[in-house]
């Protein structure tokens, strides 16, 4: 059993949308009527991944796991909860590779040469490049395949690479504007290239929506934390509950 891909048009001008995120987000502030101070931007979009999360996401994985279910032949012991239990993954393994990041850069030393060539640089951008590409992938290939839930996923996702590409510039500046944004650039387009072309059975895809999920939460928290990234928490708060509501009559 697998999954049909969902319009190639409508996901590709999706993923490119992704890609010219990573590409010019510095100088994108589609809420500068209301504010001028960009990290808002960057909390609200926060906000909205997190919203989707919880109120779009978390209900589909519901869904997820009766397909994951269904797919599989044969009794396996717990299989309804492994859903669940990779969502939980997903949410570690980002906190994991943050911290591993963090050691990393603390033990390295300063300066563009040492930032472009570093461990804590390449495991940032790397693990980036892997996320990106999985949301790519995704677009295409997807449990809930209609028009809103894909307009939906674009939105939220747009507004969350925001968030990502601003925590990028801030943390890594000269390297990431000189390669780290390119990289991510082209695995959105990678990735939603990879789903026109292959499918993977409904039970991964059940899989790798809840890794996503975990891992969309986790990413939105990091770059929210007060003590370490300067957040804004009244748009962190409406974005929340503005996409939230937005979210909630559509199912």
């Amino acid at each position: 059993m697998h999954a049909e891909p969902v319009s190639l048009v409508e996901t590709g001008i999706a993923a490119l949308l992704f890609s010219l995120t990573f590409l010019f987000g510095g100088q994108i502030h589609p809420l500068k009527a209301i504010t001028r101070d960009r990290r808002s931007l960057v909390s609200f979009g926060a906000g909205m991944s997190a919203a989707y999360v919880f109120v779009h996401l978390m209900p589909e994985m519901h869904g997820a796991r009766g397909a994951f279910s269904e797919s599989l032949s044969g009794h396996l012991p717990l299989k309804g909860m492994a859903v669940y239990f990779v969502a939980l993954v997903g949410f570690l393994v980002v906190y994991g590779l943050e911290h591993l990041r963090a050691q990393l850069s603390a033990g390295e030393g300063e300066g563009a040469e040492a930032e472009e060539s570093g461990r804590a640089y390449r495991l940032h951008i790397g693990g980036f490049a892997a996320y990106v590409g999985l949301v790519g992938y995704l677009l295409v290939r997807n449990l809930e395949e209609t028009p809103v839930s894909t307009t939906l996923f674009a939105v939220a996702m747009v507004f969350h690479f925001l968030t990502v590409d601003h925590a990028l510039r801030e943390e890594h500046g000269a390297a990431y504007e000189s390669r780290g944004r390119w990289l991510l650039a082209g695995m959105a387009l990678l990735g939603w290239g990879a789903g026109a072309l292959f499918a993977l059975p409904v039970y991964v895809l059940a899989l790798l929506v809840a890794f996503l999920s975990g891992a969309i939460i986790m990413n939105s928290a990091v770059m929210e934390l007060p003590d370490s990234k300067d957040g804004r928490f009244l748009p962190f708060m409406l974005g929340g509950l503005i996409y939230g509501l937005i979210l909630l009559p559509l199912g």
